[in-house]
């Protein structure tokens, strides 16, 4: 609860009739969509001279230069700053929850922000996007709210002050295809960040985030004139802040990396309350701002709280930020990770995904150029490890030496201790509490394989809530998204098909991780042996041609079984074992199959030395 001086009802009454907050400044968010700190103010040389308005509250306030936000996508992000505690302590971690069947209450003992504010004598308001990932009620929370950002109602917010508001901005997603001639970026003046091809379309991808950085510095320029014209300049604190990185570059929005998370954040106000001309080069949390807010307001901060007054006396400079990316729309993703001074640790639980999972984003030209270059074979072949690769279980880069994060450096025995250091500092942060760790219900699942079929909903979550016509362990859905027959009944798993890159096949306790690596099915055998395993079919073996055949590749002499489930706990195994031989080709291990009957599984064993690395490339009846 609010930690709070008790009053009672009569004294608390008449010092809201008396304007208890009277004196107070006046708070303004300008809250940007999709934006990254490529402004002037922040060293840019690109856009140097073209961000007059932000620069402005830069160089009259104080710019904070590492600034993370505690999510890389807008709900789960806007829905903790509200909070004033990360996402996943309250169940607002899963992009856009309360849009389906099931309604996110949070806990009935926390406040938002607005909300606090208003009790408090403060005029609240909200122009344009909310997008929180819970039900929240519009009365107790603001005072007005607009869904559009303009026109800003001047004379009434100047009528109710003090005031703490919120202006959202298009930020970049702003349309700038209209955008004046004369004041559009060049894409060959610009830099494409080294994880991402360098190319022209790139470039024009680059150059249009600039382009639509400066069209909201246009619209922010507008709204500081409305404070000066209002009169309301003087006595109000100003904040830019965005809620992640840039749209249209994959490895920044929904992503939790440097680029993803990375925001930019200023703020202008009274000599009182802000310095003025400073440069904050310290770790800052975007939850701070929630916390300085209250500060300003002179509100205590509530115990459940977890950001700290960034311009208070006694103000501890962070040795980290935590950060979470969960489900996103129909995406299915937990990562969890931090940033310290120098390095940035990230621990990834789905690794049967690969990074560039099936998105809202597939039909943009700048996700179908990664998807081509790669499949032609085009990719660097760093891009490729990046983006289509195999997803590790830890990384952690240098991002002083290494901001683009290209270079994992889990496995370099130089940085063991730092590695140490990271980890238990992740684990502390989760021992607070981590409601990512319990999967989404069936329901909210269902709803969320609803809707376009260009988002391609291909992960595993889905697949058991979907028809299986033939019973080959693949819905018909996910059979048409991969151009296959969905009654043909033929067991087919080729590993190339983007987001669930394992198809269904998991590993047995005590083999590796197994995920697809540029399309093959790929792992370890530590021990030097191991089994994987395809539940959920229940295909017809009569159909199947007889014959079962594995096309992989070893690098040490390796013995292969392959079992059958016929169900009611009868598993039968094949001839064999079949021996494979170390090649720089695949080689085919074939296996008779039953003329009858039906597999509700299928398993592989394997034995080999320890540390054998094995890849398959498809498996199929025929």
């Amino acid at each position: 609860m609010i930690k709070r001086k008790p009053l009672s009802l009569l004294f608390a009454l008449s010092l809201v009739s008396c304007g208890f907050a009277a004196g107070k400044p006046n708070i303004l968010w300008i809250f940007a969509e999709d934006t990254s700190p490529w402004m002037g103010c922040y060293g840019d040389e690109v856009n140097e001279g073209h961000t007059p308005h932000i620069d402005s509250l830069a160089a009259q306030g104080t710019l904070f230069s590492r600034a993370y936000v505690p999510a890389p996508v807008c709900s789960a992000c806007r829905s903790a700053v509200m909070m004033g505690q990360n996402q996943i302590r309250f169940g607002a971690h899963e992009h856009r929850s309360s849009r389906g069947p099931r309604k996110i209450q949070y806990p009935s003992e926390l406040k938002l922000l607005p909300q606090i504010m208003k009790e408090n004598g403060y005029y609240t308001f909200n122009l344009g996007k909310t997008d929180y990932n819970f039900i929240w009620d519009q009365d107790s929370t603001y005072s007005m709210e607009q869904k559009q950002r303009s026109p800003i109602p001047w004379d009434r917010i100047k009528a109710n002050q003090p005031f703490y508001g919120q202006i959202q901005t298009a930020g970049g997603k702003n349309n700038v295809r209209n955008f004046p001639a004369d004041r559009k970026t060049d894409p060959e003046f610009v830099t494409v960040p080294a994880d991402y091809p360098q190319n022209r379309l790139y470039r024009e991808v680059v150059a249009e985030h600039y382009d639509s950085i400066r069209k909201d510095d246009d619209f922010i320029g507008d709204v500081l004139e409305g404070l000066k014209q209002s009169g309301l300049w003087e006595n109000t604190i100003v904040v830019y802040v965005s809620d992640h990185g840039a749209n249209n570059l994959v490895r920044h929005k929904q992503m939790p990396t440097e680029g993803g998370l990375h925001v930019p954040f200023v703020v202008r106000g009274p000599e009182k309350y802000v310095t003025k001309g400073k440069l904050r080069d310290d770790l800052v949390d975007v939850l701070d701002l929630s916390a300085t807010t209250l500060a300003w307001a002179g509100i205590e901060q509530p115990d459940w709280y977890e950001g700290q007054d960034l311009f208070a006396p006694d103000f501890q400079p962070r040795t980290f930020v935590a950060s979470a990316k969960d489900r996103l729309d129909h995406t299915i993703d937990r990562v969890r990770t931090v940033r310290t001074e120098r390095f940035r640790y990230t621990r990834n639980y789905k690794l049967d995904r690969i990074l560039l999972q099936p998105q809202y984003r597939d039909h943009q030209p700048y996700t179908q150029n990664l998807h081509d270059l790669y499949n032609t074979g085009k990719l660097s072949p760093k891009l490729a490890e990046i983006y289509f690769g195999e997803r590790r279980p830890e990384e952690l880069y240098d991002v002083e030496r290494d901001p683009h994060q290209l270079n994992n450096l889990v496995d370099d025995p130089r940085f063991a201790g730092v590695l140490d250091e990271h980890r238990a500092l992740l684990d502390g942060w989760l021992s607070k509490g981590d409601m990512g760790e319990i999967e989404e219900p069936d329901a909210e699942i269902a709803f969320q394989n609803e809707g376009p079929e260009k988002w391609r909903k291909v992960n595993p979550e889905y697949e058991h809530l979907r028809l299986d016509s033939d019973g080959d362990g693949l819905s018909d859905q996910w059979e048409g998204y991969n151009n296959r027959d969905a009654n043909d009944g033929k067991l087919l798993f080729t590993f190339d098909c983007g987001g669930w890159q394992t198809e269904g096949w998991q590993a047995n306790p005590g083999l590796s991780n197994i995920a697809g690596f540029k399309g093959y099915l790929d792992f370890h055998l530590p021990e030097g042996k191991g089994s994987i395993v395809r539940s959920g079919l229940d295909a017809d073996l009569a159909n199947q041609g007889g014959s079962f055949a594995v096309a992989m590749r070893v690098t040490e002499p390796t013995l292969v079984w392959l079992s059958v489930n016929h169900g009611n706990g009868v598993t039968r195994r094949m001839a064999g074992p079949v021996s494979v031989n170390p090649a720089r080709d695949f080689a085919t291990a074939s296996f008779t199959l039953p003329e009858s009957g039906s597999a509700k599984a299928l398993r592989l064993d394997f034995v080999s030395e320890p540390g054998t690395f094995v890849e398959i490339d498809n498996m199929q009846a025929r």
